[in-house]
């Protein structure tokens, strides 16, 4: 069940832009960061602070959990990690590559830890060692990252 903080805030949202929640077509999801308190907690508040501009997700969790790829024009609530909305972002790219082709752009983008592609790599090869293996898969350097870049649309 979604925190009440998640409705409110879209429906904030929505009046800021002039519309009425019962009138509009906009659809949200609503998540968090990472798959522990303190990075999901600190990565919220990177984006807030407009640090954080971009996500990088494996693809193939996408795949078990089947559920769709985001896409331009897609709104998320980001959550900390007891559900409390934070801010709401809008994806304006989406690209999917192999591991080993993030670029350092990217990384820096993504605005975690010294902002460094061999710090991004570090930390993500560790993320997705955790969840591809319960996938019965084994972490590659051609395993494919969705890499999501957003902007913050409402805080």
């Amino acid at each position: 069940m979604k925190h009440e903080s998640v409705k409110r805030m879209w429906e904030e949202y929505l009046s800021s832009e002039g519309e009425k929640p019962s009138a509009t077509d906009r659809k949200y999801s609503a998540w968090h960061f990472c798959d522990n308190r303190e990075d999901a907690d600190e990565l919220a508040q990177l984006v807030v602070q407009g640090i954080k501009r971009a996500t990088a997700s494996l693809y193939l969790s996408y795949e078990a959990d089947n559920q769709e790829l985001p896409k331009v024009g897609d709104y998320s609530i980001i959550t900390d990690w007891d559900g409390i909305a934070q801010c709401i972002v809008r994806t304006e790219k989406v690209d999917i590559l192999p591991f080993k082709d993030v670029t350092a752009e990217f990384a820096a983008l993504e605005g975690e830890g010294d902002k460094s592609l061999e710090y991004w790599r570090d930390c993500h090869w560790r993320y997705f060692s955790r969840e591809i293996r319960p996938l019965g898969k084994e972490p590659s350097e051609d395993m494919l990252v969705v890499c999501e870049e957003f902007e913050v649309v409402y805080k």
